[in-house]
């Protein structure tokens, strides 16, 4: 769990992020979420986009992406969502 400072330090690191996860209409699939697992263990902070045609809203898809992988939920603002985990690779 993280503390607010933490959260807050990786919200303002994910400000000059581009959007690299998009959830489309298929919702939070396996194929997503492979792509998000690849994504988390190279970069560790993930912003995300979903898309009008998902039914989801970026809180219930992070919500969804973060328990599947067992990532942290950063922020949520309108249709984008920031997850973070920590990575094995990038400690090495």
């Amino acid at each position: 769990m993280m503390t607010s400072k933490e959260r807050a330090e990786k919200r303002a690191q994910a400000n000059t992020l581009d959007v690299t996860l998009i959830v489309g209409k298929s919702g939070v699939s396996e194929t997503l979420l492979d792509e998000a697992v690849t994504l988390l263990d190279s970069h560790e902070l993930v912003k995300g986009r979903v898309l009008e045609t998902s039914g989801l809203t970026a809180r219930e898809a992070s919500d969804e992406i973060c328990a599947a992988l067992g990532a942290e939920g950063i922020a949520c603002v309108g249709t984008k969502f920031v997850i973070w985990r920590k990575s094995e690779k990038l400690e090495q």
